[in-house]
């Protein structure tokens, strides 16, 4: 294959058809992956997708996978197959920043788990992508480094915080990346980039070497293309580990089953539940996101599936219970940025002035407000009135979601109230970004799983659409079939995946 061609066909396969074509040798890692990087060359100015490129380690892994299959070595399916980092992921040799200047220029020591898990399913390294400072957000506008832009709009954001693994995927810089999800960090991009996402059951993904946010709500998820692309990268992360003391000793879900499953289009028995406070009945959501999501829940009973509605009354109070919780246990983790131990330190004439002044310099806006916010909830004489009040708000999310999940196998809604917003256009009013996370934020607090696909482009402004689906924990595999039926109907009518009609970028010369 001639250099030319791997740049223009292999950055837009599938990640499934690109571990086909390596199997079958009609592509070599190296191929695939020097097409990636030519691709990230060219359009990853404008989109600022990635903060940290090795091109040098994805090679050498690419280089290796061919070598060993050119011996006739048994190889995992994605082997060879590149992939990008969120810059949450501790990897040992490459810098981690959690997209924050307190860290600027740290060199990991270690890996984290799932990070090990891909190399050890020799998945070349593409590089660690852009996200908010310590996750916080969902723009990417709070990243130390710059935001990341929509490349299917540049002009609007990709979603938060895992931007920049959404944008990697929407501009074919990457077929899969890995994100993490503390209040839907990975299905709101995955939403407003017409791309896939996935949060696990919390405990299904090994949570050891990701940079803390909040820890009762992280977790760790694929990102790609299309819905089995993520099954695939979800059985590469998952699975039980000894190093995090709240994963899961339980086999990972037959997620690829599923999705194969799924593509056959019949949900002959299976009862969808739409979640009435999270449906945008009450005239809070966009219109075309309403109209999308209304044509996808007809796609389901054509399907065979039966379509009920259901009520989570205390969903109403889980957006105020999740930014009391998160900001908390942010205040927490964070205290371990003190100048002293690791990363930017501001010299000063005390200790206690250094830390102050590293801690003003290197934290960016948003996590200030809540560091501020986490401390006084947690402050002694409104301990109980704050964070003891948002916890059993949570106990109530939670028993909503068992009494949800005793009428219906799933549950569904929008994944975000609107398409992407213009860059800037509400950085300066953190409650209307907070409500971009109106519809994501209930999964976290009872820790099951969730998935965005698309589901359209809205008609006002022909951006995407996410289609969120919801199932018990331990369900996971119910995402993976669900969504993947409704991908395989939706792919009729487009002619393949949404994701892969996204409007083609300016190539740099």
């Amino acid at each position: 294959m001639s250099e030319t061609s791997s740049l223009t066909d292999w950055t837009r396969a599938t990640a499934a058809r690109m571990a086909d074509a390596l199997a079958a040798g009609e592509v070599t890692s190296v191929e695939l992956v020097q097409a990636h990087l030519d691709r990230i060359a060219a359009v990853d100015g404008p989109v600022h997708a990635f903060l940290h490129i090795d091109a040098e380690g994805a090679l050498e892994t690419a280089r290796a996978v061919d070598a060993d299959r050119a011996a006739g070595v048994s190889l995992p399916r994605l082997a060879g197959v590149p992939i990008g980092i969120k810059d949450v992921l501790v990897t040992k040799g490459l810098p981690t920043t959690a997209g924050s200047r307190i860290l600027e220029g740290w060199i990991p020591p270690y890996d984290a788990t799932v990070t090990r898990r891909v190399r050890e399913a020799r998945m070349p390294i593409l590089g660690k992508t852009n996200m908010d400072e310590f996750a916080m957000g969902s723009s990417t506008e709070h990243s130390g480094y710059g935001p990341t832009h929509n490349p299917w709009d540049l002009s609007r954001i990709p979603g938060g915080s895992g931007g920049g693994s959404a944008a990697a995927l929407a501009a074919f810089e990457a077929p899969l990346t890995i994100g993490s999800d503390t209040g839907g960090s990975i299905r709101q991009p995955a939403s407003v980039t017409a791309t896939v996402g996935v949060k696990p059951t919390y405990g299904g993904v090994s949570r050891f070497g990701a940079i803390a946010l909040a820890s009762s709500l992280d977790q760790l998820g694929p990102c790609g293309r299309t819905v089995l692309d993520t099954a695939l990268l979800h059985e590469v992360m998952g699975g039980h580990d000894e190093m995090d003391a709240t994963s899961l000793d339980e086999p990972v879900p037959a997620v690829v089953s599923a999705a194969l499953e799924g593509a056959a289009m019949d949900l002959t028995g299976v009862k969808v539940g739409v979640v009435r406070e999270l449906s945008g009945a009450d005239g809070g959501y966009q219109a075309g996101v309403t109209q999308r999501f209304e044509e996808s829940l007809a796609r389901l009973r054509d399907m065979g599936a039966e379509v009920v509605e259901v009520s989570c009354p205390s969903f109403e109070y889980a957006l105020a219970a999740y930014y009391v919780i998160l900001p908390s246990e942010a205040s927490s983790n964070l205290a371990k940025f003190d100048s002293v131990r690791f990363g930017l330190r501001v010299e000063r004439s005390t200790v206690e002035k250094t830390m102050l002044a590293t801690r003003a310099e290197g934290f960016g806006d948003e996590v200030k407000r809540r560091i501020i916010l986490g401390t006084y909830a947690l402050s002694a004489g409104y301990y109980d009135a704050y964070y003891g009040s948002a916890q059993k708000v949570r106990t109530l999310v939670q028993r909503d979601f068992d009494a949800a999940f005793a009428q219906c196998d799933v549950l569904v809604s929008p994944t975000t109230p609107t398409t992407p917003f213009k860059i800037g256009e509400r950085i300066d009013d953190p409650l209307a970004m907070y409500l971009n996370d109106i519809a994501t934020i209930p999964a976290n607090l009872a820790g099951i799983p969730g998935m965005s696909l698309p589901s359209g482009l809205a008609p006002e402004d022909g951006l995407p659409v996410g289609f969120q689906i919801l199932a018990p924990a331990h369900e996971d595999a119910r995402l993976y079939r669900i969504g993947a039926a409704l991908e395989a109907s939706l792919a009729a009518e487009w002619g393949g995946p949404l994701s892969a009609q996204a409007p083609e970028l300016e190539v740099a010369q």
